[in-house]
């Protein structure tokens, strides 16, 4: 079994509700990357007993579907526009959401594992999650791009946009935290160019080439 790195780049990255965050995500992973996506964490992490224990003591087994599972869509709508049951889900997920993604970063430290993780996370800010990050990268597009993206590929109107906007730290605030921008706003060519310039810049920067 091969050794562990001391280094390895882990790439957060945010950026607005359609901006195209797995876009960048899906390119990393096309230069071997390993690309956690932090839904995918999270519809693992709510199906634990654990999790489901503590919901259906908070809210009531209405939570909970016909095979006992947790019925994300009833979570859904306990938690819509009632930010202490929010903060209360939140609080039950975030941490452990966090344990699963530092497991699989530590997983990728061996010597012959990628040369990069990255962790694609709406909300990686709020959750505190940018502390697994050695880098993060913010994915601008103007609102408009956006919003005809989410109005085609989910069906959202602009007060749909907004209404999920709210519950997240403002975009000019995340843009300010990161250490790189991408802008995509034009062709996927483009979008790629600028991922291998980051990608290099950064898997360099942590010496794995």
């Amino acid at each position: 079994m091969n050794p562990p790195r001391d280094t390895l780049a882990v790439i957060g990255v945010v950026g607005g509700i359609g901006s195209g965050k797995s876009s960048v995500a899906a390119e990393l992973a096309a230069l071997g990357c390993e690309v956690i996506d932090a839904d995918a964490v999270g519809h693992e992490t709510i199906q634990t007993p654990e999790v489901r224990d503590a919901l259906v003591e908070r809210w009531g087994e209405g939570v909970l579907d016909a095979a006992g599972r947790v019925d994300r869509s009833a979570v859904g709508e306990i938690v819509f526009d009632r930010p202490a049951e929010l903060a209360f889900l939140n609080a039950v997920m975030h941490p452990r959401m966090r344990d699963r993604m530092a497991e699989r970063i530590d997983a990728a430290r061996s010597e012959d594992g990628p040369p990069a993780v990255v962790l694609d996370a709406a909300v990686l800010f709020e959750a505190e999650w940018n502390a697994l990050c050695t880098h993060t990268v913010f994915v601008d597009a103007p609102r408009d791009v956006r919003l005809a993206r989410v109005a085609r590929e989910r069906g959202w109107d602009e007060a749909e946009l907004a209404r999920r906007e709210k519950t997240q730290i403002s975009l000019d605030t995340k843009s300010a935290m990161c250490d790189y921008s991408l802008e995509n706003s034009s062709s996927v060519t483009c979008l790629r160019m600028q991922v291998r310039t980051l990608f290099h810049a950064v898997v360099h920067s942590v010496g794995r080439s």
